[in-house]
């Protein structure tokens, strides 16, 4: 059955990374899901925070937001509203986890990275972009804090990639990376993270209308394993790895 854009049922959206895209940072990357466009960037900083003070290890973490006009209509700004949302804070976090899975801390040696995620258009799996994007920032602050004499192996301290795709049930079909008309009428909707090596890092899977069965769930983990090994390729490929 051919999707709404076109595509076949285990067939991602056009990937596109579009790295130092920012002249500052010192890892950035726009990554491009189809439609759905995210500004990934990397600050690389001398220093952990002090709870990991003088443990010789090192420190990820991240921050994901979404412009006013990233959507059909405008969303006012959470620093407005004076109020970060529940969504904003879930999305950071696991965005932060992702990335983290593959990171030999104290290879990184007490140093700190913040990724900032800012979707700049949305069309449905934005977490998922920006994780996947996010590894292409980090891949290049790493490097650059090597270049710089921070790190002594950028190899042992970035492991793996990290990537990650979403899948759901529509119309009864496992569908892969589903963009927004797909996402809102979706049965079931779940987002996946791996590494390169095929492992998961986290699997957030729910049922918005049946509840799906042990079969179905592994039609989608494998459908999701088959595209996340998909955008390791692209990654590397597009950090020359």
């Amino acid at each position: 059955m051919t999707r709404s854009d076109g595509r076949q049922p285990n067939q991602l959206r056009e990937v596109t990374f579009h790295r130092n895209w920012s002249q500052h940072a010192e890892g950035s990357c726009l990554v491009s899901f189809g439609n759905t466009k995210v500004l990934c960037t990397a600050s690389f900083t001398q220093g952990v925070p002090r709870w990991r003070k003088d443990s010789g290890l090192g420190w990820i973490t991240s921050e994901y937001s979404m412009l006013p006009r990233a959507t059909n209509t405008r969303n006012d700004r959470e620093s407005v509203k004076g109020k970060i949302g529940g969504r904003t804070h879930e999305i950071s976090r696991l965005i932060g986890r992702s990335l983290r899975a593959a990171v030999d801390y104290q290879a990184l040696g007490e140093n700190s990275i913040v990724i900032d995620c800012d979707v700049l258009q949305a069309d449905g799996g934005t977490r998922t972009a920006a994780i996947t994007g996010a590894w292409v920032a980090l891949y290049d602050a790493i490097h650059w804090a090597a270049d710089n004499g921070h790190v002594k192996n950028p190899a042992s301290a970035l492991l793996d990639t990290v990537q990650a795709v979403s899948v759901g049930i529509i119309d009864g079909q496992p569908r892969l990376d589903l963009h927004y008309e797909e996402d809102v009428r979706a049965d079931t909707d779940m987002n996946v993270v791996m590494v390169g090596s095929g492992t998961f890092v986290e699997v957030q899977g729910t049922a918005e209308g049946v509840p799906f069965d042990r079969v179905l769930l592994n039609e989608l983990l494998d459908l999701a394993t088959i595209g996340c090994a998909e955008l390791s390729i692209l990654q590397r490929a597009a950090v020359g790895a």
